[in-house]
């Protein structure tokens, strides 16, 4: 009863709605650049695995298939730069959000403890604490909190490539938040679980990341080649246009996901068998991966340029599906923005979705056809 009654913040995209009404009445209809829902197809690859498994009349397997983890244990080799990932240190999820939601509750978090997450961020990281009865804490350097903790700090939320800003944490960030969360649980003698959601780590596109790609929590450089109390989590919703699936898992420390795997058997929380197989080629096949990233590729390029040229600046940025823009002249409520680019018949999302220090900025979703793109960006020039 206590989560119907105010524990829990309102739903943010109800607020939208009026905005979404007036650009949905502008004369060549709406661009709804607000959601990063994918719109491009599934890959045939990943298609025609899921139609092999369609004859799947008995329950999957919570822990997912062999075949399953060992093509993630491949793809962190090959993508990513961890070697030698244990195979026992893989789980796959209903996508990411749940994950997300529920981490705290499955490691056991509750009053008295305390889950930081970035100051700019994903809501659903606050919502996941308030679930569990913990505290969020807005963190913008985690490091720092928690070398002054007060041993009150049990999971830290890292997310790189950011969203909603397309920040990459680099590989010294990284590993200074890993010792930090490290020598306290050394101090006060209570765990401290890093979690990164790197969900956008393919879509880099700013140098050194295009190159040398987004570096992951379990990298070694950023471990020490030890796991222990590090959790990756990743979704293919994004590199494989594969949000209708629920595509997800979770990676890292064993002894964590074992925890983890025990109480996602007890309450049913199981991918699709299908679902495991369409993952598992969808992981080892880079083609599809490559193709997507140049479809968004494309079109940052054509919305940057729109924004720019129609006064805007674009901060950030450096990855991801988002481009995180303000007005170049001056400090303007993200509301004000939202309004004056729904009055162009163009939807987007305001800062203040993600905390009150995005309140300046407004996210942009590279997610629409590139029709629809090429409508924003003349709508953006003529005016």
């Amino acid at each position: 009863m206590g989560l119907l009654t105010g524990a829990l913040p309102d739903f943010p995209w109800d607020t939208l709605v009026p905005f979404a009404q007036q650009a949905r009445a502008h004369e060549r209809g709406i661009v709804d650049l607000s959601v990063g829902t994918p719109v491009d197809p599934t890959p045939a690859v990943v298609r025609d695995a899921l139609v092999a498994a369609a004859d799947s009349p008995g329950y999957p397997t919570t822990w997912g298939t062999a075949d399953l983890r060992e093509a993630v244990v491949r793809w962190f080799a090959r993508r990513r730069g961890v070697p030698g990932l244990d195979p026992a240190g893989v789980l796959p999820t209903v996508g990411s959000k749940e994950l997300v939601a529920l981490l705290p509750a499955l490691l056991g978090l509750g009053e008295g403890d305390t889950v930081l997450h970035p100051a700019v961020a994903y809501p659903t990281y606050d919502v996941g604490a308030r679930l569990a009865g913990a505290a969020p804490e807005p963190c913008a350097d985690p490091a720092e909190r928690l070398a002054r903790g007060r041993g009150d700090v049990r999971l830290v939320w890292l997310n790189s490539p950011a969203n909603p800003h397309g920040a990459v944490l680099g590989v010294d960030e990284l590993a200074a938040v890993v010792a930090a969360a490290r020598d306290a649980a050394r101090r006060d003698g209570r765990p401290v679980v890093v979690a990164s959601d790197e969900c956008y780590a393919e879509l880099a596109w700013d140098e050194p990341w295009a190159s040398d790609g987004v570096p992951s929590v379990l990298d070694p450089r950023v471990s020490g080649g030890d796991v222990t109390g590090l959790l990756a989590v990743y979704s293919l919703s994004k590199q494989s246009n594969l949000a209708g699936y629920r595509a997800a898992f979770v990676a890292g420390d064993p002894a964590l996901v074992a925890g983890l795997l025990e109480t996602r058997k007890h309450a049913g929380m199981i991918v699709p068998g299908p679902v495991q197989a369409a993952m598992t080629v969808a992981l080892d096949d880079d083609a599809h991966v490559a193709a997507q990233r140049e479809r968004y590729r494309a079109r940052r390029a054509v919305l940057r340029a729109a924004f720019e040229e129609a006064g805007y600046a674009v901060d950030e940025s450096a990855a991801g599906l988002y481009l995180w823009v303000r007005p170049a002249g001056g400090e303007q409520d993200c509301w004000q923005t939202v309004a004056d680019l729904a009055g162009l018949g163009v939807l987007v999302a305001p800062g203040a979705f993600y905390g009150p220090a995005g309140r300046g900025h407004v996210r942009v979703a590279l997610t629409a056809s590139d029709e629809a793109v090429a409508e924003a960006a003349a709508r953006l020039r003529g005016a």
